[in-house]
C-alpha cells in the first residue's frame, strides 16, 4: 500500500548501574505485511532471575501473537490486549513454579501500513507521541505517585523525586488484581510524528521538551545513543536498566523532475 511517509527506527538497551539486565525491548516489522510494525518495552521486576523471566515472557508472547496477526482483518486493540493478558497469565504461572515473584511492565505500540496506530501500557514504562519535537500525549503511569499527581497532591516535578516513586499499583504478574489496560488510538500518523516507548530508567532523567528536541533533530539511532548516554551521566552511578524503542515518520523524498521537462507554474 502506498504511504505518505517512510519509517525510521531504532532501539536501545543498557543495564545502567544495576548488576543485571531485566528490561527487554522489541521493534519488529510483520513477517508478511510490509509497514506493519510492533514496538514494545518490558521492565521486569522480581530479582535477577524473576524480573528477566517476566520481561522475556512478554517479548515471547508478543512475537508469537504478532506473527499470527492479520492486519487486514484482525482488530489492533484485541492483539495488544491479548499480549498483556496472555503475558500476565504466563508470568503468574512462572511464579507458581519458582521461588521468585516475577512482575513486568509493558508499553507497546502497533502501527498498520496505512498509518493507523494503537498503543497499550501497564505499569510505569511509557509511550510518548511527539509531532515535530512537541509532545502530543504520553501514557499515565500506574504508580503510587501518579495517583497523587492525579489527585492534585503532587506536581510532576515532585513526583519525579518522590522516595516512593518506584511503587506500582498495576503491572503484569500481580496475584491480587489483573493488569490495568489503558489503550489509545491514533487514526492516522503523518510525517513529523514520532513514537517512543521507554522504561523509567530513561524517562526519569528528562523533561518531555528535552526528549522531543533530541528526537526531532537527530536520526532515531543518534537520538537513542544520545539519550541513553545522557541518562547514564545524569544518573551519577545510580541508574536503572534502560530500554527504548523509537519509530519516526518522515516525509517521502520528492521525485526529481525529468531533465528537459518544462516547469509548471
Amino acid at each position: 500500500m502506498s504511504r505518505g511517509f517512510r519509517i525510521a527506527a531504532a532501539t536501545g538497551l543498557h543495564k545502567g548501574d544495576r548488576p543485571y539486565q531485566q528490561d527487554q525491548v522489541l521493534l519488529i516489522e510483520h513477517p508478511r505485511v510490509k509497514g506493519c510494525v510492533l514496538g514494545l518495552v518490558a521492565d521486569g521486576m522480581g530479582g535477577r532471575s524473576g524480573g528477566r523471566k517476566a520481561s522475556d515472557q512478554v517479548l515471547m508472547t508478543a512475537k508469537q501473537l504478532f506473527t499470527r496477526f492479520s492486519p487486514a482483518i484482525d482488530d489492533m486493540h484485541d492483539l495488544l490486549r491479548r499480549i498483556v493478558n496472555d503475558s500476565h497469565t504466563v508470568i503468574k504461572l512462572t511464579a507458581l513454579s519458582s521461588e521468585s515473584e516475577p512482575h513486568s511492565t509493558v508499553a507497546a505500540f502497533l502501527v498498520n501500513p496505512n498509518g493507523e496506530c494503537v498503543w497499550i501500557h501497564a505499569g510505569d514504562s511509557r509511550i510518548y507521541h511527539f509531532q515535530r519535537g512537541r509532545m502530543v500525549l504520553r501514557t499515565r503511569d500506574h504508580s503510587y505517585v501518579q495517583a497523587l499527581v492525579d489527585r492534585g497532591e503532587l506536581t510532576d516535578d515532585e513526583a519525579n523525586i518522590h522516595p516512593q516513586g518506584n511503587i506500582l499499583i498495576g503491572c503484569l504478574g500481580m496475584t491480587t488484581s489483573p493488569p490495568p489496560i489503558d489503550t489509545h488510538h491514533i487514526a492516522r500518523l503523518k510525517p513529523g510524528d514520532l513514537l517512543m516507548a521507554c522504561s523509567d530508567g530513561l524517562w526519569h532523567y528528562f523533561s518531555p521538551e528535552e526528549m522531543g528536541a533530541v528526537l526531532h533533530e537527530q536520526s532515531p539511532r543518534s537520538a537513542v545513543e544520545l539519550l541513553v548516554e545522557e541518562a547514564r551521566t545524569r544518573a551519577i552511578g545510580t541508574g536503572d536498566n534502560i530500554s527504548i524503542a523509537v519509530l519516526k515518520f518522515e516525509s517521502l523524498p520528492r521525485e526529481p523532475k525529468n531533465a528537459g521537462e518544462p516547469s509548471q507554474h
